[in-house]
Formats: structure tokens, C-alpha cells, sequence
């Protein structure tokens, strides 16, 4: 897999590959969220080319204290290849470039296969609650 940083012409295909992944849900309007992303640190958005399809995203950021990861997704048919795998790699190894000293991940209780991706990469569940506040109302996707 090639990766790249994104470019505004994937974003149509970024935002299928989200939904093929179940990404998206009501309340986070992924088009501002790739809005927000590429007004931010658009460096930290990169996207997975295999034989010029793309089939991978992840978006992450560093704010001196913790690194987070969002939207990683392998497209289903090209996931259990390791390409999930390479891009967490990738990522890591640009947090701990930048003296990261732990991610952060935010993955639903009910995505099972996703929990045991992560947590063959030796992430483990925190003894923390993650809490939440939104500011604004994302038009509804669905």
C-alpha cells in the first residue's frame, strides 16, 4: 500500500470508503469533518492507494499531551491483508517522531472486530470514561 496525504479530489471516495466501513453515523457529518480536518493540519489525514484504489484513510493529531487516531478504515474487501496494520505503524511512528507519549482511541463498545484489531496491536482498554460535548449540530447524514 502507498500512502499519501489526502487531496480534496478523494473526498468522494474517502466518504464511500467511510460508509463501506460504518463510520458514519448521524451525528458526525463527514464532509465537515474532512472540512475541519484539512482546515486544521491537513498533513495528518493520509489515504491508502493499493494498484491505484484507494482503500485506506486515517486521520490523527498530537496536542502535547496525547496522540489520538480517527477514522481508520480499510476497505472490507482488502481488510485481514495487514494494510490496517501498516497504517497504524505509519502513524505511531510519526507520534513518537514528534515525542508522543501514548494514543488515544475512541472505538464503539459494539465494534468487536475493531477491538480486537486494536487490541492484536497491544492497545488496552484505560480505566478512564470518556466524556463528550458538542458545540454545534452536524446536519444529519441519514
Amino acid at each position: 500500500m502507498e500512502t499519501s496525504v489526502f487531496k480534496p479530489f478523494e473526498r468522494h471516495a474517502v466518504v464511500d470508503l467511510w460508509r463501506r466501513c460504518n463510520l458514519i453515523v448521524a451525528w458526525n457529518n463527514p464532509n465537515r469533518d474532512i472540512d475541519r480536518k484539512v482546515a486544521h493540519s491537513p498533513e495528518n489525514f493520509w489515504v491508502g492507494y493499493v494498484d491505484g484504489v484507494l482503500i485506506a484513510s486515517v486521520m490523527f493529531g498530537y496536542d502535547g499531551h496525547r496522540g489520538s487516531v480517527n477514522y481508520l478504515a480499510i476497505d472490507p474487501a482488502y481488510q485481514g491483508r495487514g494494510y490496517g496494520r501498516q497504517l497504524m505503524e505509519a502513524v505511531e511512528g510519526q507520534m513518537q517522531s514528534w515525542g508522543c507519549p501514548k494514543i488515544n482511541l475512541a472505538v464503539r463498545s459494539t465494534n468487536r472486530q475493531v477491538l480486537a484489531f486494536y487490541e492484536a496491536l497491544g492497545y488496552k482498554t484505560d480505566p478512564v470514561s470518556s466524556l463528550g460535548k458538542r458545540f454545534e449540530d452536524d446536519d444529519p447524514v441519514f
